[in-house]
């Protein structure tokens, strides 16, 4: 490991939600505190809307999906030791990882998977575990039961629906015409071309719908749920019945989602990769309509 630097580049938010108020500076390197590590990152991936989330402690550093290694660790800290190859979802409320290197709570921390190389494994956390919980925790998704996953395609769905599949559901993908094929490939038994076709007119009564699009087509989702059935966004709340819920980091399905990564039996889909210095880009690209996966920034060339 080369001698961590007093000061580390860094994107900093200085005004909510503009792209325009991203810039690069040099800031001082932070120091883990007790129960905490330093991770140096390699990678950075960055969700649609997350320049709107630190309006009340600007300016802030972006980004809180990372794949990295650790650097120093903190009093307390066991289970980590400096040089181990690392990937979290890190704390909303504190600075994120588009910057040289990022402060996280051990229990926060989890083996980055062996077969992927950082910018894959940057593109896990948020998106994977959106899926998971969406999925097991709030829509309690069984072997043998039907899924329709609406945004099959997209950056959440299109793990939903492999870890759907994985876990012995039918699962049926709804995507736009350019995301039927993706969905289709990902292990979706069922696609549905939303942009040609209502999915209420040809979907068979299902378990869960789970939605990571929102709008009109969790609007008119009720009408495909069988007697018992749930509805799980990650979008938005539904205005009758559902649940809406809001990802959190969590450790123990990070293990889990990286050894069914090494297994091969999930894979991210990453959009495209930006250097550190091109963050402004990188943000624009993430709010494009017709990107597939992650929008990754690239820290460290590797």
């Amino acid at each position: 490991m080369t001698a961590i630097p007093t000061f580390m580049r860094a994107i900093r938010l200085h005004a909510p939600g503009g792209i325009g108020a991203l810039v690069e500076e040099r800031v001082e390197t932070p120091q883990p505190g007790p129960g905490e590590a330093l991770v140096h990152v390699h990678a950075a991936a960055i969700t649609r809307d997350e320049l709107d989330w630190p309006v009340d402690r600007l300016p802030a550093i972006p980004s809180y999906e990372l794949s990295g290694a650790v650097a120093a660790t903190g009093p307390g800290v066991e289970g980590l030791a400096t040089g181990d190859e690392v990937y979290a979802l890190a704390d909303f409320g504190r600075d994120g990882a588009a910057a040289e290197y990022a402060v996280l709570a051990e229990a926060l921390i989890a083996p980055k998977p062996t077969t992927l190389d950082h910018v894959e494994s940057a593109s896990i956390p948020l998106a994977g575990l959106s899926a998971w919980q969406g999925l097991f925790d709030h829509g309690n998704l069984q072997a043998g039961e039907r899924v329709l996953v609406h945004g099959a395609a997209g950056g959440v769905g299109s793990f939903a629906v492999q870890l759907a599949a994985w876990h012995g559901a039918h699962v049926i993908g709804a995507a736009s015409a350019d995301g039927v094929e993706i969905a289709g490939g990902l292990g979706a038994e069922e696609v549905v071309d939303t942009s040609a076709t209502s999915f209420e007119e040809v979907v068979e009564p299902v378990d869960l719908v789970f939605d990571t699009s929102g709008g009109d087509l969790l609007a008119r989702s009720p009408a495909v749920l069988r007697e018992g059935g749930r509805l799980v966004s990650v979008a938005e709340e539904h205005k009758g019945a559902g649940i809406y819920f809001v990802v959190e980091p969590n450790r123990g399905q990070l293990v889990e989602l990286a050894r069914l990564a090494e297994a091969g039996d999930l894979r991210p889909l990453v959009d495209s990769v930006y250097p550190l210095a091109d963050a402004r880009a990188a943000f624009e690209r993430s709010m494009a309509m017709g990107k597939r996966g992650k929008v990754v920034l690239r820290v460290v060339d590797e």
